[in-house]
């Protein structure tokens, strides 16, 4: 029987999460309270293509909406200190926001998404392309990117429910303080707007429409950040060691077995990397994130420093030519170490053993794709296929959580 708590139980979460309406309101098949969720499709752009099927509204800051005859074809969109150009049609400077005539019929840079855009100035000729989208539409385009098209349907609606609340912890959080609430790719989740999508991701949404995951005690559960992985290579890791967030008891490690073995990534390696190259990579990424890491010198070794109490390496210590020791978690080594890589190794994880050489770093003992906190993909369809109901992929897959349809 599947874990699923009405909606008498989530006053409390209403409250926390005051879930608005798009522009215009909304679409009729969707309940009332389906929030909009802003994706950032492009991030600081010179110029990007607009192509419409229909006329399209568009609005500039405050004044009044008014619509574009678009010619056939893709119209250039570019921006200057005077304000916009779209095509031959010069604008004023503002937010410019596009309202397609119908659902579906703008395209940027050749991709259709469901919603409006948003084009937000940055400098005085470069801007961002963000999609305002309702979150059950926005989810379509998630997951037939997420995951494989011939997985399970089970699998699916399970990564529906962790991806909408993964989508709404990020909006009534950091979303709050900036211009968009989610990246297009994997610092979010990836999104491919509607030529993603496909009959079985947009069931998988419709029948777990609302439904999110959380935690507390009863009468007081809340959403939390559901993060998810490809690959936990059999061990997951808590989201208090791979980011450094709060201990949470949903995102705590867990010990899996080998239910993903059937990922390409399960086990991977070795992976050899010359000490001097590893040590320019990480001086890089420290530049990149204002770390004491900018200051390394050729790398003299690399050592696991601790463990999670399943065995999975949580914190490395590396050591440089000059002695110097730099203690870093294991994700901030797996982004490290692939940073400028210019076609050279590059590693799937921060599940390995390190074996130091006279020149090399050799990573023994590779296990999984990606972080490793909460969700693993390949787990929740190897569980699928065996016929485990998607509540309970999901509720297993962060201990202690419930599930509770908010609207």
């Amino acid at each position: 029987m599947g874990r699923f708590t009405s909606v008498l139980l989530i006053v409390c979460i209403l409250t926390l999460l005051p879930l608005g309406c798009g522009p215009g309101g909304e679409p009729a098949h969707l309940p009332q309270g389906t929030p909009i969720v802003r994706v950032l499709l492009i991030e600081s752009r010179s110029q990007v293509l607009l192509a419409a099927s229909q006329s399209p509204t568009i609005h500039l800051g405050s004044n009044a909406a008014q619509r574009i005859n678009f010619p056939p074809g893709d119209v250039p969109v570019t921006l200057s200190a005077a304000g916009w150009t779209v095509g031959t049609l010069q604008l004023p400077r503002s937010d410019l926001a596009i309202d397609p005539a119908l659902d579906g019929s703008v395209r940027v840079n050749d991709l259709a998404y469901h919603g409006r855009f948003r084009l937000v100035p940055l400098t005085s000729d470069h801007f961002e392309v963000i999609n305002e989208v309702n979150l059950e539409d926005y989810l379509k385009g998630v997951l037939g990117r997420e995951l494989f098209s011939s997985w399970h349907p089970e699998a699916y609606k399970a990564q529906a429910i962790v991806a909408r609340t993964y989508a709404l912890y990020e909006m009534r959080t950091s979303g709050l303080s900036h211009e968009f609430d989610v990246y297009c790719d994997q610092r979010s989740q990836v999104y491919g707007g509607i030529a993603a999508e496909s009959a079985k991701s947009r069931h998988a949404v419709a029948s777990t429409m609302g439904i999110v995951l959380t935690y507390g005690l009863p009468g007081h559960e809340r959403i939390f950040k559901a993060y998810f992985s490809s690959c936990c290579g059999g061990i997951t890791q808590s989201a208090a060691d791979a980011f450094g967030d709060p201990d949470s008891r949903p995102l705590s490690a867990q010990l899996i077995g080998p239910r993903c073995v059937d990922s390409p990534k399960f086990n991977w390696g070795p992976v050899v990397i010359a000490k001097n190259e590893l040590g320019r990579r990480i001086r890089a990424w420290g530049v990149q994130h204002d770390h004491p890491e900018r200051n390394i010198a050729d790398v003299a070794k690399v050592e696991i420093q601790f463990e999670n109490k399943f065995g999975r390496p949580v914190r490395f210590v590396v050591t440089d030519s000059h002695n110097v020791r730099f203690s870093m978690a294991g994700e901030e080594f797996r982004q490290a170490f692939n940073t400028e890589a210019n076609g050279g190794p590059t590693i799937f994880s921060s599940f390995f053993t390190p074996v130091n050489e006279p020149a090399d770093i050799r990573l023994i003992d590779g296990h999984g794709f990606g972080h490793g906190v909460g969700l693993c993909q390949w787990c929740a369809e190897r569980e699928a296929s065996t016929g485990v109901r998607h509540e309970d992929i999901a509720v297993s897959a962060y201990p202690g959580s419930k599930l509770v349809r908010v609207y």
